[in-house]
C-alpha cells in the first residue's frame, strides 16, 4: 500500500516556493505532508497531497517534478515506536533513503514516510509485523 510523493525542484530564491504552495491552494490541493531538502541553488519540495493526480498535472506544467513511491508506516505515540519500524527494515536488508514525519487527524494519527530502496518488499514486511500503513486512498479520507 504504497503512496505517492511529488518532488518538484525548486530555485532557492525568495518566493520560488511560495508561488509553487499558492498554486496548489488556489486549485483546491490540501497538501497532507512535506518535506524540504535544500543545497545553495535549489530545494527540493517533497509532497503527499489530497489528489495525486490533479498535483501531478498542475506541478508538472511549469516545473521539474518527480513521482516516487513511499511508505507511510503509522507510528503509535511512545519511545521505541520509529525505532522498532527502522529496526525491521534493517535487519531485512532494506535501505532507508530518507524519510520525514507528518500528523494527520486524531483518528488517523502520526505517521513516518519512508523512502526505502525496495518498496515492495518493505510493505510486505511491515504488513506481516502488524504495522500500518497508507494508500493513495486514505490520503484521500485524513
Amino acid at each position: 500500500m504504497a503512496i505517492h510523493q511529488i518532488s518538484v525542484f525548486v530555485q532557492n530564491k525568495p518566493g520560488k516556493l511560495v508561488g509553487i504552495i499558492e498554486e496548489l491552494a488556489n486549485k483546491g490541493i490540501n497538501i497532507r505532508a512535506s518535506s524540504i531538502a535544500d543545497t545553495a541553488e535549489f530545494g527540493i519540495f517533497r509532497l503527499i497531497t489530497n489528489d495525486f493526480d490533479k498535483t501531478r498535472e498542475i506541478l508538472s506544467e511549469n516545473n521539474v517534478t518527480n513521482v516516487t513511491k513511499v511508505i507511510a508506516a503509522k507510528m503509535e505515540d511512545k519511545p521505541g515506536a520509529l525505532y522498532r519500524v527502522v529496526d525491521i527494515l534493517s535487519e531485512a536488508g532494506i535501505n532507508i533513503e530518507y524519510m520525514y514525519a507528518f500528523t494527520a487527524s486524531e483518528t488517523f494519527g502520526a505517521y513516518v514516510v519512508f523512502r526505502v530502496d525496495d518498496v515492495d518488499a518493505a510493505q510486505k514486511l511491515l504488513d506481516e509485523k502488524g504495522i500500518s500503513t497508507l494508500n493513495d486512498e486514505d490520503i484521500l479520507d485524513m
